[in-house]
């Protein structure tokens, strides 16, 4: 990950090995005490892809807010490796060959390529539900813990990611983006992109705010910024199956376009997608004025995230 500003970069660093610390340690034999009667073949699949690196931007989202809001970053670690954890779970499952049959993912073989389809979809279902263990037992404080794990059940459940991947499945097979109008198809496409990336972006701002105790009135304003750098994470990403290299991405690129989805470039063209990123990108940093200078961190992590090259 390269940002500007090398003390930025640096602390960007430090929370990535720290978040990467404690994933390893939930996976482990001795992090709980069932833990041990979990199947190795089981922890070694989960443990393949959690710990297979990625830039962490949805646990850093969760530290960063915390930090802003006056919060300590061991407080907020939890909730920062338990969204990791349901991340990781819906790539091993988008990955199946039922949904986007790819078979590489961070520069690797897929975890169902290695595993199994079975056991793939096993590992993320065990990372699904032990991402709620993680929030419920080590967040501090209970009424804490539990509006975290509502927050992220909501993000990521049956009328968020969940739902989005359901609507992306049917625009694909309907071929939406040739029977719609433009409008029409734009309307669907941010529908679908709230839901399936921009839910799961969203709570990582919530989470980080609900841990440090965030007022109703910043919360208001965190969510609204985490809703415009969701939708800005999506049109980049978007943008980079088109422009992107492979080898960085540690993905095919072009995929998008050989399985006949929308996408914002496919419907605005590459230029006015950049700029329709970059306008999030301004609108969201507009809700962190209250913070000063504490959001500073959080509004550049912002920009990195629509400028990216991987």
């Amino acid at each position: 990950m390269s940002i500007p500003g090398n003390t930025l970069e640096t602390d960007l660093v430090s929370l990535r090995d720290r978040v990467n610390q404690q994933l390893a340690e939930y996976v482990s034999p001795g992090a709980f005490t069932s833990a041990a009667d979990c199947p190795s073949r089981l922890r070694e699949s989960m443990a393949y892809s959690l710990l297979a690196g990625g830039k962490r931007l949805r646990p850093l989202l969760v530290l960063l807010t915390s930090e802003a809001c006056g919060g300590r970053v061991e407080a907020a670690l939890p909730a920062a490796c338990a969204i990791e954890m349901v991340h990781t779970y819906s790539l091993i499952h988008d990955d199946l060959p039922a949904m986007d049959d790819d078979d590489l993912r961070r520069g690797r073989p897929t975890n169902h390529k290695v595993y199994g389809e079975a056991m793939a979809i096993l590992a993320g279902d065990a990372l699904l539900t032990l991402a709620f263990e993680v929030v419920a037992q080590f967040t501090p404080r209970p009424d804490v813990a539990a509006a975290c794990c509502v927050d992220l059940a909501s993000a990521s459940g049956w009328c968020g990611m969940v739902a989005g991947q359901v609507a992306d499945l049917e625009a694909e097979a309907a071929g939406v983006s040739e029977k719609n109008s433009p409008d029409k198809a734009l309307s669907q496409l941010e529908a679908i992109h709230r839901r399936k990336t921009g839910r799961l972006l969203t709570s990582a701002v919530t989470l980080g705010a609900r841990v440090a105790l965030a007022t109703p009135e910043l919360m208001k304003r965190l969510e609204q910024f985490g809703k415009c750098v969701g939708l800005a994470f999506q049109i980049a990403d978007d943008l980079l199956d088109v422009t992107g290299d492979a080898a960085k991405l540690g993905k095919k690129v072009g995929k998008d376009a050989s399985l006949g989805k929308m996408t914002y470039p496919g419907l605005l063209g590459v230029e006015a997608s950049r700029q329709k990123a970059d306008a999030l990108i301004d609108e969201a940093c507009q809700m962190l004025q209250p913070l000063g200078e504490q959001g500073d961190k959080l509004a550049a992590l912002a920009k990195f995230m629509t400028r990216r090259d991987h």
